[in-house]
């Protein structure tokens, strides 16, 4: 027989270390199984100058808060891959590193999991893989020819990774803007298309745009509070940077500078790339985020009778010129590499069990699903802004933490009363 489990978390990231952390403080002892090792994806896929873009003081993982000595400042990525070492190490959880969960089925009243380590069974399973697997490309990626390097975003790591010459970056949530600054700032001549993802201020009247946004409960307000929870989940971040201190990231100022924007890509093929006449209304777009978290902040600081500097009203410096045919000439201007920031589809075809939704994504409630004692943990927007960050996995944790001690007390009294009764008979 297999050996079994109460609880198994499938993933050894901050979600399934802080769920192991929250069930071992109720006294249940859960295996971790991750495919790597603790802080891969950190360590791994990003690149070399990644930093967070929400301070260090927004760290909280359970009973783990950030300990270094900058609460205002940004970490970077081999600090981060440290701080997420030094929890696992704190919590000294049942972590088996190396271990990949092939397949998840029901199999008549407990889970059956597949994995590389061989067969294991479990009362409860946590499934901690995030949902960012597989980066996501044009459909017409293949056309390029075999001279441009295609990467994707966690594969980049520096501009010294490429050969000599124009980057394409397409997509402009956090990783391709930061991506893109990158490349620019180490001097090399960068295209941008940019889509539709919206931007933020980094600081307005005095503070930090996240110390605001935390004061006035934004980042723990429910997704049932939004009108549309399905197209919250499906939004892009807004892009900005902790880099060299924490600022923004405004792409007029870079195209001012020397960055070539583009709107959105249309179609590739061996000698052009084009690209739509949308880059002036994305651009405006943005920008009007950006006014609208600068107002929201207004608003409230008004409300509460606070007193701030006040900030004059942005104006963009720079204006997209009218291009009738946008399109990047490989003939004329060969391109060294295509870096694509294009975002990333969850993959969860690992998992036999009928707990996902047309579009295969796990259905859920607060990652509690209707296939007894199957979770899910570190999706975006599990149920606040933070759950897929340090700043509000540790209450999900807690959450998914109580509900399985409750139903292992559930299970334990009914098997009580079974014992009783099969005394009683005898």
């Amino acid at each position: 027989m297999p050996p079994k489990h109460p609880v198994v978390v499938v993933g050894g990231g901050q979600a399934g270390l802080s769920a192991a952390a929250c069930l071992q403080r109720r006294g249940i002892s859960p295996l971790v199984l991750e495919k790597h090792h603790i802080g891969y994806a950190w360590d791994q896929q990003r690149w070399d100058s990644f930093c967070l873009v929400t301070p260090n003081w927004q760290c909280r993982l359970p009973d783990f808060p950030y300990d270094g000595n900058d609460p205002q400042g940004f970490m970077v990525r081999d600090e981060i891959v440290a701080y997420v070492r030094r929890f696992a190490d704190a919590i000294a959880a049942d972590v088996q590193e190396g271990v990949s969960v092939e397949r998840l089925r029901w199999c008549g009243g407990s889970y059956a999991l597949t994995t590389s380590a061989g067969e294991i069974e479990a009362d409860h399973v946590i499934v901690a893989t995030g949902g960012y697997h597989k980066p996501k490309r044009h459909p017409q990626a293949e056309r390029l020819p075999s001279s441009v390097i295609q990467l994707d975003a966690r594969n980049y790591r520096n501009p010294d990774q490429l050969p000599a010459g124009p980057v394409l970056v397409v997509g402009s949530g956090q990783s391709g803007c930061q991506i893109a600054e990158d490349l620019f700032l180490a001097g090399r001549r960068v295209h941008l298309s940019v889509g539709s993802a919206p931007r933020s201020p980094r600081r307005y009247r005095g503070k930090d745009v996240v110390d605001w946004l935390d004061r006035m409960g934004y980042y723990a307000m429910p997704i049932d509070h939004h009108p549309d929870p399905r197209l919250v989940r499906g939004k892009t971040n807004h892009y900005l940077t902790g880099r060299d201190g924490g600022r923004e990231i405004d792409l007029r100022h870079h195209a001012h500078q020397g960055m070539v924007l583009h709107g959105r890509l249309l179609s590739l093929a061996a000698e052009t790339i084009a690209f739509a006449d949308d880059l002036a209304s994305n651009l405006d777009q943005a920008d009007a985020v950006y006014r609208r978290i600068r107002d929201s902040i207004d608003t409230y600081i008004e409300r509460e009778g606070i007193e701030a500097p006040q900030e004059p009203p942005y104006q963009p410096c720079w204006q997209p010129p009218t291009i009738a045919d946008d399109r990047v000439n490989l003939i004329q201007e060969p391109l060294a590499a295509v870096i694509w920031c294009t975002g990333y589809a969850a993959d969860f075809r690992w998992i036999d069990v009928p707990v996902f939704d047309g579009a295969g994504y796990p259905a859920h409630e607060r990652g509690v699903t209707q296939s007894p004692g199957l979770y899910f943990i570190g999706l975006p927007w599990l149920q606040t802004w933070g759950s897929a960050r340090f700043s509000g996995v540790a209450d999900d944790a807690e959450h998914l933490a109580e509900t399985i001690r409750l139903r292992l007390q559930l299970t334990d009294a009914r098997h009580e009363r079974l014992e009783c009764t099969a005394l009683l008979g005898s």
